[in-house]
């Protein structure tokens, strides 16, 4: 019996734990831990970093060294009997410099780019994460707001049904009104389904990021203050393009190019190393003159490049054409950052004067359908005339609440833009929750 008590207790604070809402932040959170972009971004920079790593380990000293253990039998055909069985070993040392190689020093340059170039991606991924947030949770709850407002003009046309059917019964209204309303109703069922399945997706979405269904999340609350962004447009522009990361890697990926066609040009160029050798030896012939000899080479070898059989030649068209598509993929970029923190700029300013003439609007269609109901009462209006006006009612209520969500994506779609988002900014937006 106690068992069972405690396993009921159990699930009862399961359950507990399943409802309680979730902000912004603590979605963040969760994404922040399971969003595979993110990851992919942090194994670049660790990729990045590799290279590099490698591209200095050309530059520096190569020691290498062999040792040998044999067992040998010297056979002698001139004199019988001159056989001869012994051990021998032998010990080789090598150390190589390179001294002259713009090949490897270039490659060295190349590597230090991309490395930046992955660097600043991370930050556009985590930057990307932060919107996409943002995104996806008040997507989740337009969805909710969309869906629970249809319920409400559902739950409303049939309280009006009601009524229409009693005063049909009654002979004091025609049955085509009684149609109409019944027609308006089997619409709006059909909204909700719609607005069902959108809410669905919504939270299949943002599941995509953290990898956790989202049970209940915080909503809006309504004293939010929506204002307008400050500053000229131009002056946004200009800090966009010198702190949005994802244009910052496209110049490094430009860099990184033109490093690379240094290389490849460097293959041109004669290569001068110096090798340094110790050889210590007691195997082979040369162990029945002498029992052990040791040989020490300094020695500095030129390596001049003739012919490759057009391998060379062919790379640095290669390296030079990649090089001139970085820059196309910059100029293009650039134009989209342009283009992304104009429209982000104007539509956030946009939403919050929409907000306020939705708001004025959505006063102005319940004193209409309000009046609307008196005067059907009085038999001025007709049953159609109340219709239209309470689906105006609900329509501005709908764009009134899709303006709110809209207006705080655009805000976080511009500072993405520019390159200034983080947490702060999402500690921010998650002020303006409260737990539902």
């Amino acid at each position: 019996m106690f068992k069972i008590k405690t396993g009921l207790l159990v699930i009862s604070l399961l359950g507990t734990i399943q409802v309680h809402a979730e902000s912004l932040f603590t979605i963040y959170q969760q994404a922040l831990q399971e969003d595979p972009q993110l990851k992919t971004a942090e194994f670049k920079v660790e990729v990045g970093a590799s290279q590099k790593g490698q591209a200095l380990g050309q530059l520096l000293p190569q020691v290498s060294a062999i040792g040998n253990l044999s067992t040998n039998k010297q056979v002698g055909y001139i004199a019988k009997g001159s056989n001869t069985h012994y051990s021998g070993t032998r010990y080789y040392v090598s150390l190589t410099q390179s001294v002259v190689d713009f090949a490897k020093f270039w490659e060295w340059r190349r590597t230090q780019e991309v490395e930046n170039q992955y660097a600043s991606e991370l930050i556009e991924a985590h930057h990307g994460l932060i919107f996409n947030v943002v995104q996806r949770y008040f997507g989740v709850l337009d969805a909710e707001d969309q869906l629970q407002l249809t319920q409400q003009e559902k739950q409303a046309t049939e309280n009006e049904l009601e009524q229409v059917k009693k005063q049909f019964a009654k002979q004091l209204i025609k049955i085509t009104d009684l149609y109409e309303v019944e027609a308006r109703l089997d619409q709006i069922k059909a909204d909700e389904i719609q607005a069902e399945s959108l809410l669905l997706i919504a939270k299949q979405a943002l599941t995509e990021l953290t990898n956790n269904a989202p049970h209940q999340l915080d909503k809006l609350r309504e004293n939010v203050d929506y204002k307008e962004l400050e500053g000229n447009l131009d002056e946004w522009i200009a800090v966009a393009k010198s702190e949005n990361p994802l244009l910052a890697s496209q110049l490094s990926a430009i860099e990184a190019a033109r490093n690379n066609v240094s290389v490849q040009k460097s293959r041109y160029l004669p290569v001068v190393d110096l090798q340094l050798n110790y050889n210590d030896s007691n195997t082979g012939y040369q162990s029945t003159q002498t029992p052990v000899y040791q040989t020490e080479v300094a020695a500095l070898n030129i390596t001049v490049p003739i012919f490759t059989g057009g391998t060379t030649t062919h790379r640095m068209y290669e390296a030079q054409s990649r090089l001139a598509m970085s820059k196309e993929e910059s100029e293009a970029k650039l134009r989209a950052l342009v283009k992304e923190t104009s429209d982000a700029f104007s539509s956030s300013n946009a939403n919050a004067r929409r907000i306020k003439a939705a708001e004025k609007a959505l006063a102005s269609a319940v004193k209409s359908r309000e009046a609307m109901q008196s005067a059907l009462k009085l038999g001025v209006e007709t049953v159609a005339d109340l219709l239209r006006a309470q689906q105006l009612e609900y329509k501005a209520k709908r764009e009134f609440s899709k303006s709110k969500y809209e207006y705080i994506i655009n805000r976080m779609r511009f500072l993405r833009a520019i390159g200034t988002v983080n947490e702060d900014n999402l500690q921010e937006v998650n002020s303006w929750l409260v737990v539902n």
